[in-house]
């Protein structure tokens, strides 16, 4: 690849934000990495982006392996941690959570976004890179029935707060992308009509304006990133 073409690793790319995401960067002009543990939706993706795709599921260490090969020695420019796990659907109060489902959604939305970090930082530092965790508003508000979910996303928020003090030469954020009309939003609404939700594309305007201007890393509302004058 050129020297100064960009590169970057999105997670969860097969559909929704990440779909959307990967699309908009390959138009321009950007090399991509991209995993998801749909198979048939990720080659569809890499059909219309020319990108190195790797199925499976981000949770297990044994696809994290293979990603980390596909990745090689870099570049690497911008990692974008946005695959995610709702938890049972529907979504059940805390009193009754299942604990097991609580652990693998912990292990999906924290543990595997950290293993990520962990492997894709060294590349990061050489090219002065970004680093964007996907959140959301029910990592702050306190919604019946998404206690399992948001607590998920409060960890990966803090996470993301402490790597930032850990980590100041990068530019590091987690970012609430605000509802979507996704299959996942559709998943903790079952039967309830979400069209009138916004398509994940009206939000990636606002995610690659985050990535070019590299405001202080932080917390930021999808909605609220500032058009560049």
């Amino acid at each position: 690849m050129s020297e100064n073409k960009k590169r970057a690793l999105i997670t969860g790319a097969s559909a929704g934000l990440g779909r959307a995401l990967a699309l908009a960067l390959a138009a321009h002009d950007w090399e991509l990495i991209l995993t998801a543990r749909g198979k048939d939706r990720l080659d569809e993706v890499q059909a219309a982006t020319g990108a190195t795709v790797v199925a499976g599921d981000i949770a297990d260490p044994a696809h994290r392996q293979l990603l980390a090969q596909a990745i090689g020695a870099g570049p690497l420019d911008l990692v974008v941690n946005n695959a995610s796990a709702l938890g049972p659907s529907p979504l059940p109060p805390l009193a009754n959570y299942p604990l097991d489902e609580l652990a693998a959604l912990l292990d999906t939305n924290v543990i595997a976004p950290l293993a990520v970090i962990q492997l894709t930082l060294p590349l990061l530092r050489e090219r002065d890179g970004v680093l964007a965790n996907i959140s959301s508003d029910a990592a702050i508000g306190g919604y019946e029935g998404w206690g399992g979910y948001g607590a998920s996303k409060a960890a990966l928020d803090q996470l993301t707060n402490v790597l930032a003090a850990e980590q100041p030469t990068l530019h590091i954020y987690s970012v609430d992308p605000g509802d979507m009309r996704t299959e996942m939003h559709q998943a903790a609404f079952p039967g309830e009509d979400i069209s009138d939700r916004p398509e994940p594309e009206t939000v990636v305007p606002a995610l690659l304006r985050l990535f070019h201007s590299r405001p202080p890393s932080g917390r930021y509302l999808a909605s609220e990133v500032p058009v560049a004058s």
